[in-house]
């Protein structure tokens, strides 16, 4: 039975830098920018347990949240608070839940009329929105939504962390003694005038469909989400079993396994097979599924741009796969090599194809069988803490549209990975069924 959550607005207020304390400037795109014109704000909760009263949140916690908010964004720009009369400890249970219960938690991005400018027609896209919503004495729930094309999930992650530690310090920006964040987009060079084909392909897709929000709401009827877990166990057999497999069939050690490797390709297969099962295999053999995932460029000697840079730095990248591999024994060991060889290409050069990635991002969405991934455990999101301990639960919103599966480090064990899934009902107890087999097939390795 789904929460039925009965959200208070106490204040919604927006919270700019302190006056005079940032630059009257404008960013330019950059050719990493442009795939995530097309795609949908990121969406992310953090659930803490905190015994705070709702006078203790008015007068004391919503300020101190807004005065290092202001800070925050003097560094990296609407604030909502609110109060839930949900059951808070129903959003930490585990099992499938409906889809729909934790999007009060999110707050929304109004979209602003279009207005005309010099004859043209100028869209204004808000780039930010903040919730905060109290379960009085039992817990308080940040709420983000961040508009991909100003930064990616490693830049918004800083954001949010950089935030946490002003408000857990009080001490004003002397706690922050790591280095800025680089928002100049100049240290990204276009030699090869990516960003001219980009956007040229851009302009013949037209507006996002995330736009639509009667279209958004409909996709999430019907649909549930669970969260499930590869312990580092899990991951140590699964890497284990894949070069095993890879020896005995190719004589060679695989060329890439790792931790992301193997979790991504173990819950692609199950993903697929789980299509199998409610469809009765009406799909073909030779029928491609496709996998999309992102890979951070900073830190690159190709590209140089530093870890700290404040903006989107992420090569995309595609694998396909006959659906009729997934079927046999080795499905998880092809999926593991398949991901695995892509992830290895980026040493030659994680710019090579650039220029095609919204083509090849239209042509494997056309067929219906993409799965991508959202987050990284590299994003270390259990390790944003506002004072009020590590979170209990990170929960990625969006992939309940989108379709992705969202990947986290495990919050209990070091070394685990979480994966997030929304699905039909049909399909997600399938996959719940298939990804606890293959766990349990994986002990006996």
């Amino acid at each position: 039975m789904a929460v039925q959550f009965e959200v208070k607005v106490l204040e919604h207020c927006r919270v700019s830098p302190p006056p005079n304390s940032v630059p009257t400037t404008s960013l330019p795109l950059t050719f990493f920018d442009i795939p995530w014109l097309l795609c949908r704000p990121m969406q992310r909760i953090l659930l803490y347990e905190f015994g705070c009263s709702t006078a203790q949140f008015v007068t004391d916690v919503l300020p101190q949240l807004k005065h290092s908010l202001s800070l925050a964004l003097q560094l990296f720009f609407p604030l909502s608070a609110a109060e839930c009369g949900g059951v808070f400890s129903d959003l930490l249970r585990g099992g499938l839940r409906d889809a729909k219960e934790i999007h009060p938690l999110v707050p929304p991005i109004p979209i602003p009329p279009s207005r005309i400018l010099n004859e043209s027609l100028l869209e204004l896209t808000p780039l930010l929105a903040l919730q905060v919503t109290l379960f009085p004495n039992m817990g308080i729930c940040v709420g983000i939504q961040f508009n991909h094309v100003v930064a990616d999930g490693m830049a918004c992650t800083y954001f949010l962390k950089t935030w946490a530690s002003l408000f857990q310090s009080r001490s004003g920006l002397s706690c922050i003694d790591e280095v800025l964040p680089v928002v100049d987009r100049g240290v990204i060079k276009d030699t090869d005038r990516i960003e001219d084909v980009l956007l040229n392909q851009w302009r013949g897709w037209g507006s996002p469909r995330w736009k639509d929000n009667a279209a958004t709401v409909g996709l999430l009827e019907e649909k549930v989400r669970a969260t499930f877990v590869l312990t580092r166990g899990d991951i140590e057999k699964l890497k284990n079993w894949v070069s095993g497999k890879c020896i005995s069939a190719k004589h060679t050690k695989p060329v890439h396994i790792s931790s992301f490797v193997v979790a991504c390709a173990f819950t692609w297969v199950c993903v697929i097979k789980s299509q199998d099962k409610i469809t009765n295999d009406s799909f073909g053999d030779e029928d491609l599924c496709h996998f999309s995932f992102v890979a951070d460029c900073r830190n690159r000697k190709e590209i140089s741009v530093p870890s700290t840079y404040f903006g989107n730095c992420l090569a995309i990248c595609f694998v396909s796969v006959k659906r009729g591999l997934f079927r046999g024994e080795d499905s998880i060991a092809l999926a593991a090599d398949a991901i695995g060889r892509r992830v290895q290409e980026l040493e030659s050069g994680v710019l090579v194809g650039a220029e095609k990635w919204l083509l090849q991002w239209n042509e494997v969405s056309e067929t219906g069988d993409l799965l991508t991934v959202a987050g990284s455990p590299r994003l270390a999101l259990y390790e944003t803490d506002f004072g009020w301990g590590r979170p209990r639960l990170v929960e990625m919103v969006q992939i309940d549209a989108s379709g992705a599966m969202y990947l986290t480090e495990a919050r209990n064990e070091k070394g685990g990975v979480e994966v997030g899934l929304a699905r039909s009902r049909a399909q997600l107890e399938a996959f719940s069924s298939i990804f606890q087999l293959g766990k349990d097939q994986l002990q006996q390795c």
